[in-house]
Protein backbone atom coordinates (compact mmCIF):
# COMPACT_ATOMS: atom_id res chain seq x y z
CA UNK A 1 0.00 0.00 0.00
CA UNK A 2 2.82 2.29 0.96
CA UNK A 3 4.83 1.34 -2.21
CA UNK A 4 2.01 2.38 -4.53
CA UNK A 5 1.15 5.48 -2.43
CA UNK A 6 4.86 6.38 -2.73
CA UNK A 7 4.76 5.66 -6.63
CA UNK A 8 1.48 7.77 -7.17
CA UNK A 9 3.37 10.78 -5.21
CA UNK A 10 6.63 10.41 -7.24
CA UNK A 11 4.69 10.46 -10.58
CA UNK A 12 2.91 13.39 -9.78
CA UNK A 13 6.06 15.54 -8.60
CA UNK A 14 7.53 14.41 -12.36
CA UNK A 15 4.33 15.34 -13.87
CA UNK A 16 3.72 18.72 -12.17
CA UNK A 17 7.48 19.44 -12.80
CA UNK A 18 7.17 18.32 -16.58
CA UNK A 19 4.30 20.45 -17.33
CA UNK A 20 6.20 23.35 -15.72
CA UNK A 21 9.52 22.35 -17.80
CA UNK A 22 7.29 22.35 -21.02
CA UNK A 23 6.14 26.02 -20.44
CA UNK A 24 9.20 26.91 -19.23
CA UNK A 25 10.94 25.41 -22.65
CA UNK A 26 8.33 26.80 -24.99
CA UNK A 27 8.96 30.23 -23.52
CA UNK A 28 12.51 30.11 -23.89
CA UNK A 29 12.38 29.02 -27.37
CA UNK A 30 9.67 31.47 -27.86
CA UNK A 31 12.16 34.16 -27.28
CA UNK A 32 14.92 33.31 -28.24
CA UNK A 33 13.01 32.84 -31.69
CA UNK A 34 11.69 36.34 -31.55
CA UNK A 35 14.86 37.35 -30.77
CA UNK A 36 16.75 35.92 -33.68
CA UNK A 37 14.07 37.03 -36.31
CA UNK A 38 14.05 40.48 -34.65
CA UNK A 39 17.56 40.45 -34.99
CA UNK A 40 17.49 39.68 -38.75
CA UNK A 41 15.25 41.84 -39.00
CA UNK A 42 16.80 45.09 -38.18
CA UNK A 43 19.86 43.87 -39.82
CA UNK A 44 17.45 44.09 -43.01
CA UNK A 45 16.18 47.48 -42.24
CA UNK A 46 19.25 49.18 -41.87
CA UNK A 47 20.56 48.15 -44.88
CA UNK A 48 17.72 49.75 -46.13
CA UNK A 49 18.23 52.60 -44.83
CA UNK A 50 22.12 52.69 -46.04
CA UNK A 51 20.93 52.13 -49.11
CA UNK A 52 18.07 54.47 -49.38
CA UNK A 53 20.27 57.17 -48.63
CA UNK A 54 22.82 56.22 -51.02
CA UNK A 55 20.39 55.98 -53.78
CA UNK A 56 21.16 58.57 -56.71
CA UNK A 57 18.12 60.67 -57.55
CA UNK A 58 17.84 62.76 -61.19
CA UNK A 59 15.20 65.28 -62.17
CA UNK A 60 14.23 64.54 -65.92
CA UNK A 61 14.59 67.32 -68.40
CA UNK A 62 11.57 66.56 -70.31
CA UNK A 63 8.29 67.28 -68.15
CA UNK A 64 6.67 64.20 -67.39
CA UNK A 65 4.14 62.47 -64.36
CA UNK A 66 7.21 61.17 -63.03
CA UNK A 67 9.80 64.29 -62.71
CA UNK A 68 11.97 62.22 -60.63
CA UNK A 69 14.20 59.05 -61.61
CA UNK A 70 16.28 56.69 -59.41
CA UNK A 71 20.06 56.40 -61.87
CA UNK A 72 20.32 52.34 -60.31
CA UNK A 73 23.47 51.81 -62.54
CA UNK A 74 25.22 54.98 -60.20
CA UNK A 75 23.66 54.15 -56.99
CA UNK A 76 24.07 50.35 -56.94
CA UNK A 77 27.75 50.45 -58.08
CA UNK A 78 28.71 51.99 -55.13
CA UNK A 79 26.15 50.49 -52.37
CA UNK A 80 29.07 47.09 -52.06
CA UNK A 81 31.36 49.94 -51.22
CA UNK A 82 28.69 51.66 -48.49
CA UNK A 83 27.18 48.10 -47.24
CA UNK A 84 31.19 47.15 -46.31
CA UNK A 85 31.71 50.46 -44.45
CA UNK A 86 28.56 50.27 -42.59
CA UNK A 87 29.53 46.69 -41.40
CA UNK A 88 26.84 44.64 -43.57
CA UNK A 89 28.96 43.24 -46.58
CA UNK A 90 27.03 41.40 -49.86
CA UNK A 91 29.26 38.45 -49.08
CA UNK A 92 27.93 38.38 -45.67
CA UNK A 93 24.56 36.71 -47.21
CA UNK A 94 22.48 39.85 -47.60
CA UNK A 95 21.05 40.34 -51.06
CA UNK A 96 19.28 43.46 -53.11
CA UNK A 97 17.07 43.54 -55.57
CA UNK A 98 15.72 46.49 -57.10
CA UNK A 99 12.56 46.95 -59.05
CA UNK A 100 11.05 49.72 -61.50
CA UNK A 101 7.82 51.55 -60.01
CA UNK A 102 6.01 48.97 -62.19
CA UNK A 103 7.29 45.64 -60.47
CA UNK A 104 10.27 45.11 -63.26
CA UNK A 105 13.22 43.59 -61.50
CA UNK A 106 16.14 46.20 -62.82
CA UNK A 107 18.98 45.15 -60.61
CA UNK A 108 20.04 42.15 -58.54
CA UNK A 109 22.40 40.24 -56.66
CA UNK A 110 21.47 37.49 -57.25
CA UNK A 111 22.59 35.41 -60.33
CA UNK A 112 19.60 33.93 -60.86
CA UNK A 113 16.21 35.82 -59.78
CA UNK A 114 14.07 34.05 -57.67
CA UNK A 115 10.74 33.71 -57.91
CA UNK A 116 9.04 35.44 -55.51
CA UNK A 117 6.51 37.93 -56.31
CA UNK A 118 6.83 41.37 -55.18
CA UNK A 119 5.16 42.24 -52.27
CA UNK A 120 5.13 44.83 -50.46
CA UNK A 121 5.87 44.45 -47.01
CA UNK A 122 8.17 46.64 -44.81
CA UNK A 123 7.73 44.94 -41.33
CA UNK A 124 9.47 41.54 -42.88
CA UNK A 125 8.05 38.00 -44.37
CA UNK A 126 9.62 34.59 -44.66
CA UNK A 127 9.35 33.29 -47.65
CA UNK A 128 10.18 29.94 -49.60
CA UNK A 129 11.05 30.47 -53.04
CA UNK A 130 11.59 27.31 -55.90
CA UNK A 131 15.12 28.64 -57.03
CA UNK A 132 17.82 27.13 -54.94
CA UNK A 133 20.57 28.99 -57.16
CA UNK A 134 21.46 31.93 -54.75
CA UNK A 135 25.27 32.80 -55.14
CA UNK A 136 26.69 30.98 -52.09
CA UNK A 137 23.68 29.92 -50.70
CA UNK A 138 22.70 26.49 -52.71
CA UNK A 139 21.47 24.85 -49.53
CA UNK A 140 19.09 28.10 -48.48
CA UNK A 141 15.43 27.07 -48.89
CA UNK A 142 14.02 30.09 -47.53
CA UNK A 143 14.70 33.75 -47.31
CA UNK A 144 14.10 36.81 -44.78
CA UNK A 145 12.89 39.40 -46.87
CA UNK A 146 11.89 43.20 -46.41
CA UNK A 147 10.03 45.27 -49.15
CA UNK A 148 10.59 48.74 -49.24
CA UNK A 149 8.76 50.98 -51.39
CA UNK A 150 11.33 54.45 -52.27
CA UNK A 151 9.37 57.58 -52.66
CA UNK A 152 9.69 61.20 -52.96
CA UNK A 153 7.70 64.09 -52.96
CA UNK A 154 6.81 65.55 -55.93
CA UNK A 155 5.30 69.23 -57.11
CA UNK A 156 1.90 69.11 -58.00
CA UNK A 157 -0.72 72.03 -58.82
CA UNK A 158 -2.71 72.31 -55.51
CA UNK A 159 -0.77 70.05 -53.17
CA UNK A 160 2.37 68.00 -52.75
CA UNK A 161 2.33 64.64 -54.08
CA UNK A 162 4.58 61.23 -53.22
CA UNK A 163 6.24 60.01 -56.29
CA UNK A 164 7.34 56.20 -55.99
CA UNK A 165 10.68 55.90 -57.79
CA UNK A 166 10.94 51.72 -57.59
CA UNK A 167 10.86 49.11 -54.73
CA UNK A 168 14.22 48.17 -52.87
CA UNK A 169 14.08 44.44 -51.52
CA UNK A 170 16.27 42.99 -49.14
CA UNK A 171 17.03 39.21 -48.25
CA UNK A 172 18.43 37.24 -45.95
CA UNK A 173 18.78 33.74 -45.10
CA UNK A 174 16.45 31.85 -43.17
CA UNK A 175 18.66 29.39 -41.40
CA UNK A 176 20.15 31.85 -39.35
CA UNK A 177 16.97 31.32 -37.28
CA UNK A 178 15.97 27.84 -38.29
CA UNK A 179 19.58 26.60 -37.23
CA UNK A 180 19.93 27.79 -34.10
CA UNK A 181 16.04 27.10 -33.25
CA UNK A 182 16.79 23.65 -33.98
CA UNK A 183 19.81 23.36 -31.72
CA UNK A 184 17.84 25.23 -29.24
CA UNK A 185 15.49 22.84 -29.33
CA UNK A 186 17.52 19.58 -29.25
CA UNK A 187 19.20 21.32 -26.20
CA UNK A 188 16.30 22.09 -24.83
CA UNK A 189 14.84 18.79 -24.98
CA UNK A 190 17.86 16.88 -23.51
CA UNK A 191 18.01 19.46 -20.54
CA UNK A 192 14.35 18.69 -20.16
CA UNK A 193 14.80 14.72 -20.44
CA UNK A 194 17.84 14.94 -17.57
CA UNK A 195 15.46 17.44 -15.47
CA UNK A 196 12.99 14.85 -15.75
CA UNK A 197 15.24 11.82 -14.60
CA UNK A 198 16.78 13.70 -11.57
CA UNK A 199 13.30 14.84 -10.43
CA UNK A 200 11.87 11.44 -10.66
CA UNK A 201 14.92 10.32 -8.71
CA UNK A 202 14.28 12.84 -6.63
CA UNK A 203 10.44 12.58 -6.21
CA UNK A 204 11.34 9.35 -5.65
CA UNK A 205 13.47 9.63 -2.69
CA UNK A 206 11.51 12.91 -1.16
CA UNK A 207 8.54 10.56 -1.14
CA UNK A 208 10.06 7.55 0.52
CA UNK A 209 11.07 10.16 3.46
CA UNK A 210 7.38 12.07 3.23
CA UNK A 211 6.01 8.10 3.83
CA UNK A 212 8.63 7.39 6.36
CA UNK A 213 6.55 9.28 9.40
CA UNK A 214 3.08 7.86 8.21
CA UNK A 215 4.60 4.11 7.48
CA UNK A 216 6.19 4.37 11.44
CA UNK A 217 2.41 5.66 12.41
CA UNK A 218 0.84 2.86 10.59
CA UNK A 219 2.77 -0.14 11.77
CA UNK A 220 2.36 1.42 15.45
CA UNK A 221 -1.17 1.28 15.12
CA UNK A 222 -1.20 -2.54 13.04
CA UNK A 223 0.92 -3.55 15.70
CA UNK A 224 -1.02 -2.17 18.54
CA UNK A 225 -4.31 -3.46 16.60
CA UNK A 226 -2.70 -6.91 16.96
CA UNK A 227 -1.74 -6.52 20.35
CA UNK A 228 -5.39 -5.54 21.46
CA UNK A 229 -7.03 -7.65 19.71
CA UNK A 230 -4.76 -10.69 21.08
CA UNK A 231 -5.21 -9.66 24.78
CA UNK A 232 -8.56 -9.39 24.20
CA UNK A 233 -9.21 -12.74 23.32
CA UNK A 234 -8.60 -14.30 26.40
CA UNK A 235 -11.24 -12.21 28.39
CA UNK A 236 -13.63 -12.51 26.13
CA UNK A 237 -13.61 -16.26 26.18
CA UNK A 238 -13.83 -16.30 29.31
CA UNK A 239 -16.69 -14.04 29.58
CA UNK A 240 -18.35 -16.22 27.26
CA UNK A 241 -17.63 -19.49 29.16
CA UNK A 242 -18.74 -18.07 32.58
CA UNK A 243 -22.27 -17.03 30.61
CA UNK A 244 -22.32 -20.67 29.13
CA UNK A 245 -21.68 -22.07 32.43
CA UNK A 246 -24.34 -19.76 34.13
CA UNK A 247 -27.04 -20.17 31.33
CA UNK A 248 -26.74 -24.35 31.65
CA UNK A 249 -27.20 -24.30 35.36
CA UNK A 250 -30.44 -25.91 36.09
CA UNK A 251 -31.23 -23.67 39.01
CA UNK A 252 -31.19 -20.26 36.57
CA UNK A 253 -33.45 -21.90 34.27
CA UNK A 254 -36.65 -19.62 35.69
CA UNK A 255 -34.73 -17.05 36.52
CA UNK A 256 -35.60 -13.44 35.37
CA UNK A 257 -32.29 -13.01 34.02
CA UNK A 258 -31.73 -15.30 32.18
CA UNK A 259 -33.12 -13.43 28.67
CA UNK A 260 -29.71 -10.81 30.11
CA UNK A 261 -27.59 -13.53 30.33
CA UNK A 262 -28.45 -14.53 26.94
CA UNK A 263 -27.86 -11.43 25.50
CA UNK A 264 -24.30 -11.30 27.08
CA UNK A 265 -23.63 -14.25 25.17
CA UNK A 266 -24.79 -13.39 22.07
CA UNK A 267 -22.93 -9.93 21.97
CA UNK A 268 -19.97 -11.42 23.85
CA UNK A 269 -19.69 -14.35 20.98
CA UNK A 270 -20.46 -10.92 18.27
CA UNK A 271 -17.07 -9.34 20.04
CA UNK A 272 -15.31 -12.60 20.34
CA UNK A 273 -15.56 -12.58 16.20
CA UNK A 274 -14.87 -9.25 15.62
CA UNK A 275 -11.97 -9.50 17.79
CA UNK A 276 -10.65 -12.61 15.63
CA UNK A 277 -11.57 -10.36 12.19
CA UNK A 278 -9.41 -7.89 13.79
CA UNK A 279 -6.66 -9.85 14.66
CA UNK A 280 -6.27 -12.13 11.28
CA UNK A 281 -6.29 -8.31 9.29
CA UNK A 282 -3.68 -7.51 11.45
CA UNK A 283 -1.64 -10.21 11.01
CA UNK A 284 -2.25 -10.45 7.19
CA UNK A 285 -1.33 -6.47 6.67
CA UNK A 286 1.82 -7.13 8.98
CA UNK A 287 2.81 -10.29 7.07
CA UNK A 288 2.96 -11.94 9.15
CA UNK A 289 0.68 -14.97 8.88
CA UNK A 290 1.58 -16.27 5.41
CA UNK A 291 -0.74 -18.60 3.98
CA UNK A 292 1.19 -22.45 4.36
CA UNK A 293 1.53 -23.99 0.83
CA UNK A 294 -0.27 -26.86 1.33
CA UNK A 295 -2.39 -29.03 -1.62
CA UNK A 296 -5.88 -28.06 -1.41
CA UNK A 297 -8.77 -29.58 -3.23
CA UNK A 298 -11.11 -26.97 -3.93
CA UNK A 299 -14.25 -28.65 -4.96
CA UNK A 300 -13.88 -31.42 -2.26
CA UNK A 301 -13.89 -27.52 0.15
CA UNK A 302 -16.69 -26.23 -1.51
CA UNK A 303 -18.48 -29.61 -1.00
CA UNK A 304 -18.04 -29.57 2.56
CA UNK A 305 -18.90 -26.06 2.94
CA UNK A 306 -21.82 -26.17 1.11
CA UNK A 307 -23.06 -28.91 3.71
CA UNK A 308 -22.47 -27.24 6.55
CA UNK A 309 -24.51 -24.34 5.36
CA UNK A 310 -27.38 -25.83 4.10
CA UNK A 311 -28.87 -26.01 7.20
CA UNK A 312 -28.77 -22.42 7.69
CA UNK A 313 -29.98 -21.84 4.54
CA UNK A 314 -33.02 -24.52 4.99
CA UNK A 315 -33.73 -22.17 8.10
CA UNK A 316 -33.93 -18.83 6.08
CA UNK A 317 -35.78 -20.59 3.40
CA UNK A 318 -33.42 -20.09 0.65
CA UNK A 319 -32.33 -22.65 -2.13
CA UNK A 320 -28.13 -23.26 -1.74
CA UNK A 321 -26.71 -25.44 -4.39
CA UNK A 322 -23.31 -25.70 -5.48
CA UNK A 323 -22.21 -26.80 -9.31
CA UNK A 324 -19.60 -28.28 -10.69
CA UNK A 325 -18.18 -27.49 -14.41
CA UNK A 326 -17.42 -30.89 -16.48
CA UNK A 327 -13.60 -31.41 -17.05
CA UNK A 328 -11.53 -33.63 -18.96
CA UNK A 329 -11.52 -37.33 -17.26
CA UNK A 330 -7.48 -37.29 -18.50
CA UNK A 331 -7.22 -33.96 -16.16
CA UNK A 332 -9.57 -35.16 -13.39
CA UNK A 333 -7.33 -35.99 -10.67
CA UNK A 334 -5.27 -32.40 -10.53
CA UNK A 335 -8.00 -30.60 -12.23
CA UNK A 336 -9.35 -28.53 -8.84
CA UNK A 337 -6.46 -28.83 -7.01
CA UNK A 338 -4.34 -25.93 -6.19
CA UNK A 339 -1.65 -24.65 -3.34
CA UNK A 340 -2.72 -22.34 -0.38
CA UNK A 341 -3.70 -22.34 3.15
CA UNK A 342 -7.39 -24.98 3.23
CA UNK A 343 -8.63 -22.96 6.62
CA UNK A 344 -8.04 -19.66 4.91
CA UNK A 345 -9.92 -20.46 1.45
CA UNK A 346 -12.55 -21.62 3.31
CA UNK A 347 -13.11 -18.62 5.21
CA UNK A 348 -13.01 -16.81 2.30
CA UNK A 349 -15.92 -18.79 0.39
CA UNK A 350 -18.02 -19.04 3.81
CA UNK A 351 -17.91 -15.33 3.78
CA UNK A 352 -19.03 -15.17 1.03
CA UNK A 353 -21.99 -17.75 1.43
CA UNK A 354 -22.87 -15.80 4.82
CA UNK A 355 -22.99 -12.85 2.96
CA UNK A 356 -25.50 -14.06 0.39
CA UNK A 357 -27.20 -15.80 2.77
CA UNK A 358 -27.51 -12.25 4.55
CA UNK A 359 -28.80 -10.39 2.31
CA UNK A 360 -30.96 -12.70 0.27
CA UNK A 361 -34.54 -12.66 1.09
CA UNK A 362 -36.64 -15.96 2.15
CA UNK A 363 -37.30 -17.86 -1.05
CA UNK A 364 -34.15 -16.82 -2.72
CA UNK A 365 -31.51 -19.32 -4.18
CA UNK A 366 -27.64 -19.10 -3.95
CA UNK A 367 -25.85 -20.76 -6.53
CA UNK A 368 -22.13 -21.74 -6.22
CA UNK A 369 -20.00 -22.49 -9.55
CA UNK A 370 -16.72 -23.83 -9.85
CA UNK A 371 -15.06 -24.07 -12.72
CA UNK A 372 -11.68 -24.63 -14.59
CA UNK A 373 -9.63 -22.26 -16.47
CA UNK A 374 -7.16 -23.41 -18.54
CA UNK A 375 -3.77 -21.64 -19.29
CA UNK A 376 -4.33 -18.78 -22.35
CA UNK A 377 -1.90 -16.40 -23.70
CA UNK A 378 0.00 -14.88 -20.76
CA UNK A 379 -2.78 -16.14 -17.75
CA UNK A 380 -2.01 -19.53 -15.75
CA UNK A 381 -4.46 -21.67 -15.36
CA UNK A 382 -6.87 -21.15 -12.84
CA UNK A 383 -9.69 -21.99 -10.63
CA UNK A 384 -13.01 -19.67 -11.09
CA UNK A 385 -15.60 -19.80 -8.28
CA UNK A 386 -18.41 -17.89 -8.58
CA UNK A 387 -21.57 -17.00 -5.74
CA UNK A 388 -24.46 -15.77 -7.20
CA UNK A 389 -28.11 -14.76 -4.84
CA UNK A 390 -31.06 -12.80 -5.40
CA UNK A 391 -30.75 -10.90 -2.69
CA UNK A 392 -31.64 -6.99 -2.25
CA UNK A 393 -28.39 -6.41 -4.34
CA UNK A 394 -25.71 -3.45 -3.89
CA UNK A 395 -26.01 0.13 -5.94
CA UNK A 396 -23.52 1.13 -8.43
CA UNK A 397 -21.54 3.98 -6.27
CA UNK A 398 -20.94 1.55 -3.35
CA UNK A 399 -19.31 -1.58 -5.25
CA UNK A 400 -16.09 0.25 -5.14
CA UNK A 401 -16.09 0.27 -1.36
CA UNK A 402 -17.74 -2.77 -0.06
CA UNK A 403 -14.40 -4.35 0.52
CA UNK A 404 -12.80 -1.77 2.39
CA UNK A 405 -13.34 -2.40 6.38
CA UNK A 406 -16.33 -1.30 8.54
CA UNK A 407 -17.66 -0.12 5.49
CA UNK A 408 -21.63 -0.48 5.29
CA UNK A 409 -23.78 0.69 2.61
CA UNK A 410 -26.78 2.14 3.83
CA UNK A 411 -28.88 1.27 7.28
CA UNK A 412 -31.81 1.31 5.06
CA UNK A 413 -29.75 -1.63 3.23
CA UNK A 414 -29.20 -3.14 6.75
CA UNK A 415 -32.57 -3.04 8.04
CA UNK A 416 -34.03 -4.36 4.89
CA UNK A 417 -32.42 -8.23 5.88
CA UNK A 418 -32.81 -8.60 9.62
CA UNK A 419 -30.00 -11.08 9.36
CA UNK A 420 -27.09 -8.59 8.06
CA UNK A 421 -25.52 -7.97 11.38
CA UNK A 422 -22.21 -8.26 10.71
CA UNK A 423 -18.71 -6.03 11.59
CA UNK A 424 -18.44 -4.74 8.19
CA UNK A 425 -15.05 -7.42 7.89
CA UNK A 426 -16.21 -9.82 6.23
CA UNK A 427 -15.71 -9.01 2.83
CA UNK A 428 -12.48 -7.02 3.43
CA UNK A 429 -10.89 -10.33 4.91
CA UNK A 430 -12.14 -12.23 1.34
CA UNK A 431 -10.05 -9.84 -0.10
CA UNK A 432 -6.86 -9.98 2.07
CA UNK A 433 -7.26 -13.90 1.55
CA UNK A 434 -7.43 -13.66 -2.10
CA UNK A 435 -4.51 -11.61 -1.99
CA UNK A 436 -2.21 -13.54 0.07
CA UNK A 437 -3.15 -16.24 -2.86
CA UNK A 438 -2.34 -13.82 -5.50
CA UNK A 439 -6.07 -14.07 -6.60
CA UNK A 440 -8.27 -11.53 -8.43
CA UNK A 441 -12.39 -10.72 -7.21
CA UNK A 442 -15.15 -9.38 -9.64
CA UNK A 443 -17.95 -8.26 -7.89
CA UNK A 444 -21.49 -7.51 -9.74
CA UNK A 445 -24.58 -6.32 -8.73
CA UNK A 446 -28.31 -4.72 -9.59
CA UNK A 447 -30.55 -3.30 -6.33
CA UNK A 448 -33.79 -5.60 -5.97
CA UNK A 449 -31.73 -8.32 -8.32
CA UNK A 450 -29.19 -10.12 -6.87
CA UNK A 451 -25.12 -9.74 -6.52
CA UNK A 452 -22.72 -11.94 -8.07
CA UNK A 453 -18.52 -12.14 -6.82
CA UNK A 454 -16.05 -14.11 -8.97
CA UNK A 455 -12.99 -15.23 -7.13
CA UNK A 456 -10.41 -16.01 -9.84
CA UNK A 457 -7.32 -18.26 -8.20
CA UNK A 458 -4.11 -19.04 -9.92
CA UNK A 459 -3.73 -22.86 -10.30
CA UNK A 460 -0.01 -23.11 -10.38
CA UNK A 461 1.19 -27.14 -9.92
CA UNK A 462 4.54 -26.02 -11.43
CA UNK A 463 7.55 -28.52 -9.97
CA UNK A 464 5.90 -29.24 -6.68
Amino acid sequence: MFQDTRRRLAIWYTAVTAVLLLFFAIAVYGYVRNTLIDRVDDTLHHVVEVVERSLVIEPLDEPSSQPFRVNWEASFHNNAANLQEDGYAIADRIELEWFSPTGELLWSTLTEPIEVPLTFNRHGETVYPSSSNLNDLNSTTALRQVTHRVEIDAPGETRRERQVLGYLRVSHPWFEVTVPSRQLIWDLGWGTSWMLVSVAASGWWLAGKAMEPVGESYQRLKQFTADASHELRSPIALIQTNVQAALDDPELASQPYRSQLQTIERLTRRLGRLVDDLLFLARQDSGIASPPQQLVLLDALLIDLIDEFQTFAAENRIALSLDIAEIDPADEADAFAMYGDGDRLMRLFANLVENAIAYTPPGGCIEVYLQHRPASGRHLPSLEVTVKDTGIGIPPEAIPKVFDRFYRVDPARTHASRKASGTGLGLAIVRAIATAHNGRIHITSEVDRGTTITVILPQDLGDR
